[in-house]
């Protein structure tokens, strides 16, 4: 009897180890792929802020480029309508001024910004929307994936039970609702 008492000794320990460490080792996984769906989502939060604060700054400035563009042109508009028809000549000269005034303006903002156009104002805010838009759908894809494994892990055996006692629950994916399924519209 005392030849078994040591391997009697082994198959308990072996009984109660296997599961003990079975037990914290899943509890770890649990616990380390949490902070992982946590860190991934703080990903998508960081874009998603990105976004919110691109967003309105990109658009004022589109909206300012433009008011400043569309300003020169119709005070030069005006201007030259001014002088249209039969003007004394104090009245035609104070016109000419006031419009080589503004069409100095407008050589100076050529100048200063010779490829300024808005149709590049639009490309490069639709460029801007589209890189923050696709760094949401990389953060978001990305956080999907990490929440696959960890629901994946909760919900196969011998997982599921050990997310029973330790109170593991399915985490959501990020997915579009309906009302975000249709583009945003960007109005000037």
């Amino acid at each position: 009897m005392r030849k078994f008492i040591p391997l009697i000794v082994i198959v308990v320990l072996i009984i109660i180890i296997i599961p003990v460490v079975t037990i914290i080792s899943y509890y770890n996984r649990f616990v380390s792929m949490a902070e992982e769906v946590q860190n991934q989502w703080a990903q998508v939060e960081s874009q998603l802020k990105r976004r919110y604060d691109l967003i309105p700054n990109l658009v004022e400035t589109a909206k300012g480029y433009m008011t400043h563009e569309k300003e020169i042109f119709i005070n030069i508009a005006e201007a030259r309508s001014k002088l249209a028809g039969n003007l004394p000549p104090q009245d035609r000269m104070r016109g000419e001024n006031e419009l080589g005034m503004f069409l100095g303006r407008l050589l100076a903002l050529v100048e200063n910004y010779p490829n300024l156009k808005a149709n590049e104002n639009f490309l490069k805010l639709m460029d801007q929307l589209e890189g923050t838009e696709n760094r949401i759908a990389v953060e978001r894809m990305r956080y999907n994936e990490k929440v696959r494994i960890y629901n994946t892990t909760i919900k196969r055996f011998p997982g599921n039970i050990l997310a029973g006692w330790f109170s593991k629950v399915a985490l959501p994916y990020f997915e579009i609702e309906e009302v975000e399924e249709e583009a945003p519209k960007v109005e000037f």
